[in-house]
């Protein structure tokens, strides 16, 4: 996370924005713990590593996506709620707590949001992420004023 704890739209790796919004819904395209524009740490999510080495990189990972979500707000909206998170974890073949990787997220956006920051979530493992980063994170929100 950055040390600063300020809101820094993403900076896009390709041809997409970092937030969509329709009516008021807001889906984030995924995030990677990138901190102006540079990932933060890469490599496999492994089973001899202690779980807490990734949680500054999660935590980059859904600062970004919140971000990118806040970014879409008009001066006068909030988030209402965020309704779905989805936390890819690039883990090795034998990894098995995804699930305790997704908490840091979880966590990150409940400190910032208290109970609206709790959602449905999915963790899921996956054999690659871009540029090997080790979790990327997705939030669909929804928007009140």
């Amino acid at each position: 996370m950055n040390t600063s704890d300020e809101i820094i739209n993403p900076i896009p790796q390709g041809n997409y924005i970092p937030a969509t919004r329709f009516g008021n819904m807001i889906y984030t395209a995924g995030m990677t713990p990138r901190y102006n524009g540079v990932l933060i740490q890469s490599g496999k999510v492994g089973i001899t590593e202690p779980i807490s080495i990734y949680k500054a990189a999660v935590r980059q990972a859904v600062a970004n996506a919140l971000a990118a979500a806040m970014n879409t707000l008009a001066e006068q909206e909030r988030l209402e709620q965020v309704l779905s998170l989805t936390v890819y974890v690039n883990a090795e073949n034998t990894f098995q707590a995804h699930s305790s990787i997704a908490d840091f997220a979880s966590e990150y956006l409940f400190e910032k949001m208290g109970n609206a920051g709790i959602a449905s979530r999915a963790a899921i493992g996956v054999a690659s992420l871009p540029d090997n980063a080790p979790v990327e994170i997705q939030l669909i929100a929804a928007v009140s004023s």
